[in-house]
């Protein structure tokens, strides 16, 4: 049983379907008695870190997701929330992870968003030695730093955490959903734990 997480913040249907196409089955829900039963929670997001805080609060799910004891996969949005802040609006975020999101500075040979594929760097852990240099799909403003629960990285303009771990929480800043083979590999790993 996978939930997935929903909440004001877009994807998640692109996730849903990502994990059909790997055969699992999966509900979106907000339900918090499912979502504390599920084997697996799956938390997708695109938006601001401001509104998908605020309408988790809403919910009652921020309280929630930090306490789940099952793998959780934050993806995107999700990834960032899971930090203790954002810069964006000056957000309190979930503090799962002991960073704080940064936003991109432009530049004249650095656009923001980035927007693209980038090769996974640095990887370990539950994402596998499978996995070092291929390429994945970006979209985002915002990135959280390198640090020590970073399990593989990548560069713009700067070298960021493309994936991260702590405990049962697995997140990645890249859209699997939308990474072809690579993506497909990194569900897969997840739904493996």
């Amino acid at each position: 049983m996978i939930a997935i997480v929903k909440y004001n913040a877009g994807n998640v249907q692109s996730v849903e379907f990502a994990l059909q196409r790997i055969g699992a089955e999966s509900e979106v829900t907000d339900d918090i008695d499912y979502i504390q039963r599920a084997d697996k929670v799956i938390f997708p997001g695109v938006g601001h870190a401001h509104a998908a805080m605020e309408s988790l609060k809403e919910k009652g799910l921020d309280k929630v997701i930090v306490t789940l004891k099952q793998p959780v996969l934050g993806i995107c949005l999700g990834m960032q929330l899971m930090c203790r802040h954002s810069d964006e609006n000056d957000t309190p975020c979930l503090g799962i992870f002991n960073e704080t999101v940064r936003k991109f500075v432009p530049g004249r040979d650095l656009k923001v968003p980035h927007m693209g594929w980038n090769a996974l760097q640095k990887v370990s852990g539950w994402l596998s030695g499978e996995l070092e240099n291929e390429f994945v799909y970006f979209v985002h403003s915002y990135y959280v730093p390198l640090g020590p629960d970073t399990v593989a990285q990548t560069d713009h303009g700067t070298g960021f955490s493309a994936a991260m771990k702590k405990d049962n929480f697995y997140a990645v800043q890249f859209h699997p959903e939308k990474s072809a083979k690579a993506g497909e590999k990194v569900l897969t790993n997840f739904l493996a734990v």
